[in-house]
């Protein structure tokens, strides 16, 4: 069932990355254009690159690295061994969840914008809980095979 779960991730973080996490606009008269973690991010390349190059980290490599390094303990084709570092990679991705939900705390109590959150919020935020709870079962669960070193 973990293997499943985790397989299933490999799927879900790169449709969540397309996802609209929320929608936004100036002022309650205009439209609101939908933002995704994509889009956030290509917006971002334009403006600050460092911070770019941070948020492309948190938002996309590590969740899925971790999901493919937990994939390969899991086939006994990587050592147990760099579970605390899976750990580790799956608390950073955390971060970038908690600085979107801070983002539009910030927006909505500046009142010059409008933004919704969307549904891409919620399955990219499941992705990230989904993975980090795979993470902490799978250490939990004693390999009955240990591949010699």
């Amino acid at each position: 069932m973990l293997i499943g779960v985790n397989l299933a991730l490999l799927v879900l973080f790169p449709l969540s990355w397309f996802a609209p996490l929320m929608r936004a606009g100036l002022l309650p008269f205009f439209n609101l254009s939908e933002i995704s973690v994509v889009s956030g991010l290509q917006a971002l390349w334009q403006t600050d690159v460092s911070l770019a190059l941070l948020v492309t980290f948190f938002a996309i490599f590590a969740p899925y690295l971790k999901t493919i390094g937990l994939a390969l303990v899991q086939f006994s084709l990587l050592s147990p061994r760099v579970a605390p570092a899976l750990h580790i990679l799956g608390k950073l991705a955390m971060a970038d969840v908690f600085l979107i939900a801070l983002y539009i705390i910030l927006i909505k109590g500046i009142g010059l914008a409008r933004v919704e959150t969307a549904w891409g919020l919620y399955l990219f935020t499941a992705c990230i809980l989904a993975s980090l709870t795979l993470s902490i079962a799978s250490s939990r669960v004693k390999p009955s095979h240990v591949p010699p070193a």
